[in-house]
């Protein structure tokens, strides 16, 4: 077990498939451990990067036979449990009262269904998915690192969901877990990970948000 930004949690295994390389010497691990009540004030406060990998997906199915991002019934899908997830994260986000402003997604469809269902809206963008290249190009998640670093609008947070790939990618180990939420701090020409959220640690955060 793993205990980061106040909460315990376990390894967890990548996506199937081609893993990009972790950057060297990067860690996104938070950089200091936040207890929940601070994470809340902070959370409402805004000025970070919201990037939360999807919810539960099926494991059986993958995106092999996929024609492209809106052909869904040839992609890995989200589940009864992942949807219910992202249900109860969105209703958390409004009980602390998070400010969001633009939301975005890579355009598969389980990350478009995840957005919508936490923040209710998205914008599709292969930005934040990184590609078309080899996962080893340096060059492959370029987009999502700017985005990484670009501080959002004043009192505001920038929503994301994503993949668990381009985000070990970007900002290396420990891997996101499926509705894992990496709390991003822009730094003009970087970024640093100030808190990681699971799903079932929503309920201290509301808690502590009272």
């Amino acid at each position: 077990m793993m205990l980061v930004a106040g909460f315990c949690y376990a390894q967890e295994r990548p996506d199937p498939g081609a893993v990009p390389p972790a950057p060297p010497g990067r860690s996104s691990a938070p950089v200091s451990a936040v207890a929940p009540d601070k994470l809340a004030a902070a959370l409402k406060k805004g000025g970070f990067i919201l990037y939360f990998r999807h919810t539960a997906t099926d494991f059986s199915r993958n995106d092999a036979k996929s024609s492209g991002p809106t052909d869904c019934e040839n992609q890995r899908p989200l589940i009864d449990r992942g949807r219910d997830d992202a249900r109860a994260i969105a209703a958390a986000i409004k009980k602390i009262g998070v400010p969001v402003a633009r939301v975005l997604a890579s355009p598969t469809c389980r990350t478009v269904e995840t957005a919508k269902l936490i923040f209710g809206r998205a914008e599709p963008t292969v930005d934040v998915r990184g590609g078309p290249t080899a996962p080893q190009d340096p060059q492959r998640y370029a987009a999502l690192k700017k985005i990484l670093a670009t501080a959002p609008p004043a009192g505001r947070n920038l929503g994301i969901a994503s993949h668990g790939n381009p985000f070990f990618g970007v900002a290396g180990p420990p891997y996101l877990a499926e509705g894992e939420m990496a709390v991003v701090r822009p730094l003009g020409t970087d970024f640093e990970v100030y808190a990681r959220v699971r799903v079932e640690d929503w309920p201290a955060l509301v808690a502590a948000a009272k």
